[in-house]
């Protein structure tokens, strides 16, 4: 594998496209209805993790479960993002302000607002809240998580089946529960894959904070990760890593015969990274976007969602993205995988 000059042009793309991101670590806000109702119908309030909803990965695929909500259900919407190093308290009070103006339902979009949504749920029973992968007690919470792992398992098949070096790579955000659901997925797939294809594939493990949030939305060090691994020998490399994902694809894209892995949203179908796309081998889909969706419609219609759900691989709640055609030739693997998952055969696990 050798290196190309791609890298260096790829550079400046990214400052550009930074530009446009709310990586700076300050909170936004945007609505498309700006006045407020205090008795809880002005419409659908959405706080966004750090990156925002042009983070072309996690709080995107939120984003088009709203949007798709303005369209085919006509509803209103405030949304916000949060910013780098908050606190608790930054994200009660963004939570309480949209109750305070009438949104409902308000929607945390990330771990991080577990105990805000808590909290400020058991103050306005009256309102529906729904958050993404957490679990939160409480009669008027609708707790959406998904099985990360299970796709993930399927991006280490296709990991293992495509690699030409015997190695590939997975840079996690953040050292925590939720990321290490992605990489003992990913790393189980590429270890059944060797025993059951015979292949020999070795995976390089990274993280980029043991304990920062902003491991979602440093692109920086997400880039200066991959070029290590790229230079390790991977040619493979999975992020897991919000926005931060970015910087590992450009990098990748930078190096001839490399593959990059997408995460949460299809990556060579986002706009911002049509300039990689011919070096996005797949991406693990995860369906925030019908998670939103079905609970903006199910306060819509009078019945709103609480309690968990878990949107798993059978029922299509993460899936692995064909766009491109770039795994064509390992579907039947793809799918024989799937379906030891599916049936039981499969357990797969979710920590390392």
């Amino acid at each position: 594998m050798r290196r190309a000059s791609k890298l260096a042009a790829s550079v400046a793309v990214t400052a550009a496209l930074a530009l446009t991101a709310t990586a700076c670590g300050e909170s936004s806000t945007s609505s498309n209805n700006s006045g407020s109702d205090a008795k809880g119908d002005a419409g659908v309030g959405l706080a966004f993790d750090v990156g925002g909803r042009d983070d072309h990965s996690f709080n995107e695929s939120a984003a088009r479960g709203l949007d798709r909500a303005e369209e085919e259900l006509g509803i209103s919407f405030k949304e916000m993002t949060a910013k780098n190093d908050e606190t608790e308290a930054d994200r009660e009070q963004r939570l309480t302000s949209l109750a305070e103006n009438g949104y409902n339902p308000i929607i945390g979009v990330g771990y991080l607002y577990g105990s805000s949504i808590e909290k400020v749920a058991a103050q306005y029973p009256d309102i529906t809240f729904g958050v993404v992968d957490s679990v939160v007690e409480g009669d008027n919470v609708y707790s959406m998580v998904f099985s990360e792992h299970e796709g993930s398992y399927l991006a280490g098949v296709a990991a293992a089946l495509k690699t030409e070096s015997g190695q590939v790579g997975f840079i996690g955000g953040v050292n925590n529960p939720l990321i290490n659901k992605f990489e003992a997925g990913f790393v189980q797939g590429v270890l059944d894959t060797n025993e059951n294809e015979g292949t020999d594939v070795s995976v390089d493990v990274q993280y980029l904070y043991e304990d920062n949030d902003a491991g979602f939305n440093d692109v920086a060090k997400a880039r200066e990760t991959a070029d290590g691994m790229l230079g390790r020998g991977a040619d493979i490399i999975y992020t897991a890593a919000g926005q931060s994902g970015q910087g590992s694809i450009e990098t990748v894209a930078g190096v001839e015969g490399a593959w990059a892995i997408g995460v949460d949203s299809d990556a060579y179908e986002q706009p911002g990274l049509a300039e990689y796309k011919d070096s996005i081998l797949t991406s693990v889909v995860k369906g925030v976007d019908v998670a939103v969706f079905d609970l903006i419609k199910s306060v819509q219609d009078g019945e709103p969602l609480s309690g968990p759900h878990s949107y798993n691989l059978e029922e299509g709640g993460v899936s692995l993205a064909t766009s491109g055609g770039f795994i064509d030739d390992i579907s039947e693997q793809i799918e024989a995988a799937k379906a030891r998952i599916v049936s039981g055969e499969v357990t797969v696990q979710e920590t390392p």
